[in-house]
């Protein structure tokens, strides 16, 4: 549960926040907001002045609908940010990414984990980071963000899920990615209706079977404008109360774009599964 993200400490022993730091345009729900060098590098010493245990750096939005960028784009918009994080926080760096060029040069820059929502299934993706030895979240997803939403369909969502991890983690660790590196993502939102959302977190625990880490990304999420009925900027105490849950169920590493609230969520339920 204590990984070496590049020469700096994530430990897992406890549960974590991970705080989103995206440099798009278009992401849901930051989108734009540190596009600037500055406005990311503040960004960034806020999240670590809150208790993140990690920043995860993202150039490419994975939003339902979202055009795809080139890599040349992505590594623009990203590297700058990477290095600028390095340099002001004593956090690791995590680089949200399915591209292997982009995870090469991010590492190369200082970043320490992969975070990749299509679960190095890219061309050449498992080969970069079974040679580049940090740690990396396989996340699932049902078709890719341009059409995930459009129709998703399961014979068992939380089966059909667990299946996924047993031939991702087969295929990763015959490439060379050491099981120890792997953290695992179930994906809410990703190619699933609420319904699906729904049981995966109700169901979380089926996923410790694995003994990799688990990572949820549920913040300020459609399904709860779906069960709440609540607009993009009202839906912080609904992914409050789904973090506190999933770390109630075993969750690892929470994946918030509200850290100091998410962290007393997490720590709050954390102190009451050890009761």
């Amino acid at each position: 549960m204590v990984f070496n993200c590049n020469g700096r400490r994530l430990d897992l022993t406890t549960p974590q926040v991970m705080a989103i730091l995206n440099v798009t345009p278009d992401s849901f729900s930051d989108g734009g907001r540190y596009s600037d060098l500055d406005a990311a590098k503040r960004g960034a010493e806020e999240m670590a002045a809150e208790g993140a245990a990690v920043i995860d750096i993202g150039g490419e939005s994975t939003r339902p609908g979202a055009a795809a960028v080139s890599e040349a784009e992505e590594l623009d918009r990203v590297l700058t940010v990477v290095e600028a994080v390095i340099d002001s926080c004593d956090l690791p760096v995590s680089i949200d990414t399915t591209k292997p060029g982009v995870m090469r040069a991010a590492v190369a820059a200082g970043a320490g984990v992969i975070n990749d929502i299509n679960a190095l299934r890219t061309a050449g993706a498992v080969e970069v980071a079974a040679e580049l030895a940090v740690p990396v979240v396989l996340m699932h997803m049902q078709g890719s963000p341009r059409t995930m939403q459009d129709a998703p369909l399961y014979r068992d969502v939380v089966a059909d899920v667990a299946d996924f991890f047993r031939q991702r983690l087969t295929a990763a660790t015959a490439a060379g990615v050491l099981p120890t590196n792997i953290i695992l993502d179930p994906g809410i939102g990703f190619g699933k209706s609420a319904d699906h959302n729904l049981q995966l977190l109700r169901e979380l625990e089926q996923f410790l079977q694995f003994g990799s880490p688990l990572l949820v990304g549920i913040s300020r999420k459609s399904i709860f404008g779906t069960i709440l009925g609540r607009a993009l900027e009202e839906r912080l105490p609904g992914s409050l109360a789904a973090a506190a849950i999933a770390v109630w169920l075993g969750a690892k590493l929470i994946r918030t774009h509200d850290t100091k609230a998410t962290l007393d969520a997490v720590n709050f339920s954390a102190a009451l599964r050890q009761q």
